[in-house]
């Protein structure tokens, strides 16, 4: 009986299983795009880890 619990529930679970991996490689995918932004603006603007570069 468990194992056909198992195997029902692993059925019914892997297409909610599969949306949350692209779900969640999606928001480690815009991260990365906000961090590259972060460091873009960074630079252009001369900032350096929330310090100006003028003293």
């Amino acid at each position: 009986m468990g194992v056909a619990l198992r195997l029902a529930e692993s059925v019914l679970m892997a297409g909610g299983q599969r949306h949350a991996r692209r779900n969640a490689w999606a928001a480690v995918c815009e991260n990365r795009r906000y961090a590259a932004d972060r460091r873009h603006d960074a630079l252009a603007t001369g900032t350096v880890a929330g310090k100006s570069a003028r003293p």
